[in-house]
């Protein structure tokens, strides 16, 4: 496989992570975890996920170094908004903490670590190839 496919399935890869989380996380009654995620956060993750999305294939298509960089910055907070949704997932304790809920889409934190690890490693992926320049193009 060419580093410009996977570069290319890794992006497709990463508008899924960003759909799912999104659909979720949409509504506060059937989140899961040991704390809800304020919707604010989610609407937040969404909205950098699209932006981080559009500005990333524009510079895949016309490659331009400096909206290599403003797509690599979007990301990066993408994957800080994606940690601190995993956050929900720490054990809490003391007289008042909530037990952990499931939802229809897994019963633990597996699914969300997957996708948010992925994201983390996928944007690193994407780091390293604005910064060494490995697109052809």
């Amino acid at each position: 496989m060419s580093l410009d496919n996977a570069v290319w399935l890794l992006t497709g890869l990463a508008a899924v992570v960003v759909l799912l989380t999104r659909m979720r996380l949409s509504t506060e009654q059937h989140q899961s975890g040991h704390a809800l995620v304020p919707l604010a956060i989610v609407n937040t993750h969404t909205a950098v996920g699209v932006l981080a999305l559009g500005v990333w294939v524009f510079y895949l298509t016309s490659p331009d170094d400096l909206v290599g960089l403003l797509a690599l910055v979007a990301w990066w907070i993408e994957v800080a908004l994606g940690v601190l949704i995993l956050l929900r997932w720490l054990p809490r304790s003391g007289k008042h903490a909530a037990d952990t809920t499931g939802d229809s889409w897994a019963d633990g934190p597996a699914l969300s670590i997957l996708g948010h690890v992925g994201m983390l490693l996928g944007v690193s992926f994407f780091t390293w190839i604005v910064i060494a320049d490995k697109l052809a193009g």
